[in-house]
């Protein structure tokens, strides 16, 4: 610890010998930092943060797509915000138009703002811009005109591309007018001069598609008519046409023939309701009439008179039947309709197919202009309805949340610890220099290292004895060093408080 001791105070002792060097050193390390320092120009910066709040003022489902569309617009201008088109607006409506002369100038500025300002997207809808400058002033300008461009670009820039849509979309519905309505016109004359005279619309084609068709479902309903017809004339044989009843004043029909009479009536009439034999209602009026036949065969013979009355039964059918030849009959002579059509239909094919593929075509650039035609119109309501919606008020709000701030302090770079470092330095490279002075030169502090620098046995040591005049010399210069330290310090101060100075001033 003792020999540490002795290294410190024989560095020092070098140090404190050469103390002009130091200090010499120290203030040209300053000097030129401090002179680094003030030419490098102060930056100020300017933030603001802007939230957009997007409000649909349409109906849910009248444009699913104009929420999205307003996103990826606000999205767009957040890139394209810091455009050299947008920095040319921001240097002409700001101070900086002040230090330009030429287009070449506003391009130059308008480059050097590019890496000066930033929009980052803080969280949902929310914006903040940041923008430095030379001066606390300008950079508050800068960012409000960013904010200006900011609401210009997404109300009127919006709104005027949404009229050059209009503009667009109604050419080309102007357009696509035109060549449908020759189309149509086209189609018109063909169907006069070639489709007249041929039943069905359409083309031919699709008039024999749908001849054949109403044939297959008319030839489906022919057959269940011949059917329900056929059963019905089974009935009608197996059924009487008269019953035995009394006449001329002589009693009447017996009770269980009056009862067997009934049932074959209720019976006939559920069949001709379409009612199958295995349904319930058959089925217990046949178990019904069973019983009633029975009664009736053992029902005295007396009981009847001698007469016959028309069978309900009978009658019945015979209605039923009557409507059912009508029917099958209708359907027939409608089959052999459609039959005739559709031979028409394909004659006309097999004589002429080149009309008949003629029509196809024209059938489908009508049908294809149609579908564009609708198609263009249903856009052209949507933009409209949504650059009214835009006109009369505003889709996209934006609020400033916190304005262009107005900057009392450079935000680079920071000239007190820059200064300070500076003075640190110079101190330390002076104390440096001194001691790698001290090492340099072939000086011995004490007796011991002459002793071993030389190998040689030092006898003694004389100590330094000073006359009053070289004490008086010494004391002036350690006034003038002190002099020389404290100059030092007060140029830092100064310098502190010309910085100091120039921050009020620039606020």
């Amino acid at each position: 610890m003792t020999g540490l001791y002795e290294e410190i105070r024989i560095a020092a002792h070098a140090i404190w010998t050469r103390r002009w060097l130091a200090l010499a050193i120290a203030w040209g390390i300053c000097i030129l930092g401090w002179l680094a320092v003030s030419q490098i120009p102060s930056r100020y910066e300017s933030r603001a943060r802007v939230f957009v709040q997007m409000r649909s003022i349409l109906p849910a489902g009248a444009d699913p797509s104009a929420m999205g569309d307003q996103q990826r617009d606000i999205d767009t201008v957040r890139q394209t915000l810091t455009s050299s088109v947008n920095l040319q607006k921001v240097v002409r409506g700001t101070d900086l138009a002040k230090t330009v002369s030429s287009d070449r100038d506003i391009a130059d500025r308008a480059a050097g703002l590019q890496n000066a300002i930033k929009i980052t997207a803080q969280q949902d809808n929310l914006f903040e811009i940041v923008s430095s400058a030379a001066s606390p002033k300008l950079a508050t300008s800068i960012t409000q005109k960013l904010i200006d461009i900011f609401v210009e670009t997404n109300l009127s820039d919006d709104r005027q591309q949404s009229s050059q849509t209009l503009q667009f979309l109604d050419g080309q519905l102007e357009t696509l007018g035109g060549k449908l309505q020759d189309a149509e016109a086209k189609r018109a004359d063909f169907q006069n001069r070639y489709l007249g005279s041929l039943p069905g619309t359409g083309s031919v084609s699709d008039r024999i598609g749908a001849a054949r068709a109403q044939l297959s479902q008319v030839e489906g309903d022919l057959a269940a008519a011949s059917t329900s017809l056929a059963a019905l004339q089974g009935q009608l044989a197996g059924t009487p046409a008269t019953i035995a009843g009394g006449g001329g004043g002589a009693p009447g029909v017996g009770p269980a023939r009056a009862r067997v009479a009934a049932i074959q009536g209720q019976l006939a009439d559920a069949r001709g309701r379409g009612y199958t034999d295995n349904h319930p209602d058959v089925v217990a009026l046949k178990a019904q009439l069973a019983q009633a036949q029975a009664a009736a065969r053992s029902e005295p013979a007396g009981a009847a008179a001698a007469g016959g009355v028309p069978n309900p039964a009978y009658v019945s059918l015979q209605s039923m039947m009557a409507d059912r030849q009508a029917n099958v009959a209708a359907l027939r002579i409608r089959r052999q309709q459609l039959q005739g059509d559709l031979d028409t239909l394909n004659a006309k094919l097999t004589e002429d197919p080149e009309v008949a593929a003629q029509q196809g075509e024209i059938e489908r650039n009508y049908t294809v202009l149609k579908d564009q035609y609708d198609r263009l119109l249903a856009q052209r309501e949507q933009v409209n309805l949504r650059s009214q919606a835009q006109t009369q008020t505003d889709a996209v709000k934006f609020s400033v949340i916190d304005p262009p701030t107005q900057p009392r302090a450079p935000s680079a770079p920071n000239r007190v610890l820059l200064l300070t470092g500076v003075l640190i330095a110079g101190i330390f490279g002076g104390i440096g220099g001194a001691f790698a002075m001290s090492r340099v030169q072939a000086t011995f502090p004490t007796a011991q290292r002459l002793e071993k620098a030389s190998g040689m046995p030092v006898i003694g040591s004389i100590g330094e004895m000073l006359t009053r005049q070289q004490a008086e010399l010494r004391r002036k210069r350690l006034k003038l060093f002190a002099g020389g330290v404290g100059a030092l310090g007060v140029s830092y101060v100064a310098l502190l408080g010309v910085e100091m100075l120039q921050r009020g001033l620039a606020a």
